[in-house]
């Protein structure tokens, strides 16, 4: 096992990376001294697979546990659901003390901890990420949220975990395609942070591909220490924490324009991501070669790098991309490239050089 210390103060927490964690999930929970009654937020497919245990795993610790099904996918981001969720948690009598755990992908994540931000003005909860996406990503630095119809996680809180287990185990039962839509995510912290990581990504994507474990704990280890490095100096985004966005501003209008769902959120990333890209080369000097290994290695892991777009389409993209949380003052801020492994946030871009890269 691989543990990772998330540098926060008094909020600091650990990540672990192994497998075979969700059977420790009752003693971890029981370590950090949390309140006997607890809820496990989870989605209809990743809770076939794992509720049972992470229930079992609570009770033989000691604790009360209840479990809350959402439906699955990108729609249950939303302010209805978590309405739903705190009306089951008032119904168990969840107090201050109790806590939530998020069982699942980024969806889940992000759902459960908005509604632990907020339920009671904030309660623990504790990530036990399914998904690769929710491993390296989503389940690390504490943003909580849910979609409007007018944009993605426009509403949300920073509200750190009390804890997170990455079980490698949980990424067997993945769907292909949601396996390499993580992948996204992996390859973003090679482009914005570290170009060994990068290269050694390039050199090791089969074995990703296989899943094969000693690879996978590597990788996603790697991911989660760049990813604590950031928040620890940037906990709430008002400065180099923003370069987690490489690629997520085109990304985030893509899910939006297009339909929640119709594009998984590492899919839209990496058209995102290859079209930053290409507006770093023109804009930073991105070298041509380095533009091109950061294409390849997305289409390499089976990710799509180009979107067809009609003349309403590109209309709704556009006009998602001016409600990103990312614009101010009515101008849409970018992550670009100066070279793999180090990017430049902030950076101003006009609409007619973002309209010539997609």
């Amino acid at each position: 096992m691989r543990i990772v210390q998330v540098p926060l103060g008094q909020r600091s927490y650990s990540i672990k990376v192994g497998g075979g964690l969700l059977a420790r999930l009752g003693a971890d929970c029981a370590r950090l001294k949390l309140g006997r009654r607890c809820a496990v937020i989870t989605d209809s497919n990743v809770g076939r697979h794992y509720a049972k245990a992470a229930l079992k795993s609570l009770a033989a610790a000691g604790f009360q546990p209840v479990l809350i099904t959402v439906p699955a996918g990108e729609k249950s981001k939303c302010l209805s659901v978590v309405e739903k969720c705190c009306d089951q948690l008032a119904k168990h009598r969840l107090e201050r003390k109790s806590f939530i755990v998020a069982l699942g992908g980024g969806v889940v994540g992000d759902l459960a901890g908005f509604v632990a931000a907020t339920y009671l003005r904030g309660i623990p909860f504790v990530q036990v990420p399914t998904t690769l996406l929710a491993q390296v990503d989503s389940s690390v630095g504490g943003k909580t949220g849910v979609n409007l119809k007018a944009g993605k996680n426009l509403v949300g809180a920073f509200y750190q975990p009390q804890l997170v287990l990455c079980d490698l185990d949980t990424l067997k039962t993945l769907p292909r395609r949601e396996y390499v839509s993580g992948l996204a995510e992996v390859i973003k912290y090679g482009v914005i942070y570290d170009a060994a990581l990068f290269a050694r990504l390039e050199r090791d994507l089969p074995k990703l591909l296989r899943r094969e474990t000693a690879s996978l704990a590597a990788v996603i280890a790697r991911c989660c220490e760049i990813k604590a490095e950031v928040v620890g100096q940037d906990e709430t985004e008002s400065g180099v924490r923003a370069i987690l966005n490489f690629g997520h501003t085109i990304g985030h209008a893509i899910e939006n324009s297009s339909g929640y769902g119709k594009f998984l959120h590492g899919e839209a990333i990496a058209i995102g991501q290859v079209a930053a890209a290409k507006l770093s080369q023109q804009i930073l000097g991105l070298p041509a070669g380095e533009v091109e290994r950061i294409e390849q290695l997305f289409v390499r892991a089976g990710l799509p790098v180009k979107i067809k777009l009609g003349s309403a389409l590109r209309k709704k993209l556009f006009a998602a991309m001016l409600l990103d949380k990312k614009v101010s003052d009515g101008e849409v801020k970018f992550v670009l490239a100066e070279k793999i492994g180090r990017v430049r946030f902030g950076c101003k871009v006009g609409m007619a050089a973002v309209n010539g890269v997609i």
